[in-house]
């Protein structure tokens, strides 16, 4: 009898949540036509410029964080309000409990309840946006919520995203991943999977699968974006927008000359197992005459960037030679930006160097260089934790994250500190329905 009446519990509670999302669409519905917030061009766009329409979509799709916190005095640096966050947070009985794959493989059986829940956007702010795609490619392995919420972050229905989903992860991993992505049109996993082993050929596959299948969509994308699961944005859809029209046709990435302690990644041969491998064999010189620079994995490039990494003979060669280093993600990017046929490209001189700092595509901070920036130091001590001396931000840190140009910021955990995520979601929330780009 009891398992009878706990099976028709969980049916009546399926139900209510499908009555539940039901009633939400209809009253939305009823609620749009009322305002009539819909720009009757072909296309979902929503007039925002009326203000009972802004006020409404922004209280139906607000992500408010959770708890006592203030989220814009902690974002204006008020350390006070910083400090008392950054104390919550080492009290792990208050830490919220991260959501499993299997939550998000039976919230997004229903596509309307998962996208009506987790308070997706799904129509264009305006006519900039909506005429001007991006297409992102995202390389995960795990940790199914920050992928979500990544994506949740950087979702309008004009752009297109392409998922590469580790080919070693767990099943309940995929399935999740997978469940997800149906949700949406404009969303996929890649047509080919590698299995990735850190700092080998096999991370950048990863993106470059990605990139054949985004070149192969419909949708006439102007940049491209990659990402990982550990990313999280520090720009809305539209000043994204307004960020990659001003590049006017460059791509923008970490380029430099190599210090010293980094040319043994493509002056020997490495070997690639279970790990990377270096091995006494030395390499030959790269094809072509092409200077290497270092740089980073995370790009800002231009459609006719990675359509000449498909369809240039040295493009190829440079890439071939490649396979064989270490992390060749870090060298390979910001070599073939510096090579003068390449589209979008910038000159070879010192002078046209690009840091990390005044790249636009990532933001990260590495342990090494923190410090007293009165002092010199280019940032000041991460507030989080640290993995492979790159700073996984805490709440402290999104005072100064968000003055910066970057359009992401690498990286973010809920786990080590969920308010900063939380923080960074109301923010550009409202920042996407109120603030105006100028």
């Amino acid at each position: 009898m009891f398992g009878f009446l706990k099976k028709m519990w969980r049916i009546n509670t399926g139900l209510c949540l499908v009555c539940g999302s039901i009633l939400i669409l209809l009253t939305i519905a009823l609620r749009f036509t009322s305002l009539n917030c819909y720009q009757r061009d072909g296309r979902e766009i929503i007039d925002l410029t009326t203000a009972d329409c802004r006020d409404y979509y922004y209280k139906t799709l607000n992500l408010s964080a959770s708890g006592k916190k203030n989220c814009t005095k902690i974002i204006e640096g008020d350390w006070d309000e910083v400090r008392q966050t950054l104390i919550e947070n080492l009290e792990v009985k208050k830490r919220r409990v991260v959501a499993s794959d299997k939550d998000y493989i039976e919230l997004a059986k229903d596509c309307a309840t998962f996208k009506t829940v987790r308070k997706y956007i799904t129509f264009s702010l305006n006519t900039e946006e909506a005429n001007y795609p991006i297409a992102y490619s995202m390389v995960v392995h795990g940790d199914i919520e920050s992928f979500e919420r990544l994506l949740r972050s950087i979702y309008s229905p004009q752009n297109i995203y392409c998922v590469h989903v580790d080919a070693k992860s767990p099943d309940t991993f995929h399935q999740a991943v997978r469940a997800i992505v149906s949700c949406f049109d404009n969303v996929f996993v890649a047509s080919k999977l590698e299995s990735v082993v850190y700092a080998s050929w096999s991370r950048v596959q990863a993106d470059l699968n990605c990139m054949e299948d985004l070149l192969n969509s419909t949708v006439q994308w102007k940049y491209l974006i990659n990402t990982c699961g550990t990313d999280f944005p520090l720009k809305t859809n539209a000043e994204m927008v307004k960020t990659l029209k001003s590049l006017n046709g460059k791509s923008s990435m970490e380029s430099e000359a190599p210090p010293a302690n980094k040319k043994f990644r493509w002056l020997n041969h490495f070997e690639i197992k279970k790990r990377i491998e270096k091995t006494d064999i030395k390499k030959s010189p790269p094809p072509v005459n092409i200077k290497i620079f270092s740089g980073n994995a995370y790009i800002v490039v231009t459609r006719d960037f990675v359509r000449a990494v498909f369809e240039t003979s040295f493009a190829k060669e440079f890439m071939e030679w490649a396979k064989d280093t270490y992390s060749p993600d870090e060298f390979l990017w910001s070599s073939l930006h510096r090579v003068p046929w390449m589209p979008g490209s910038v000159p070879q001189h010192i002078k046209f160097d690009t840091s990390d700092m005044n790249a636009v595509a990532r933001l990260v901070k590495w342990r090494f260089l923190e410090g007293d920036p009165q002092h010199g130091a280019p940032y000041s001590s991460c507030t989080g934790m640290h993995r492979r001396d790159v700073c996984i931000y805490g709440t402290g840190d999104l005072h100064w994250l968000l003055q910066q140009h970057h359009l992401f910021a690498n990286k973010f955990n809920p786990k080590v500190d969920d308010h900063a995520l939380q923080c960074l979601e109301e923010h550009l929330r409202f920042k996407s329905f109120y603030r105006k780009i100028m």
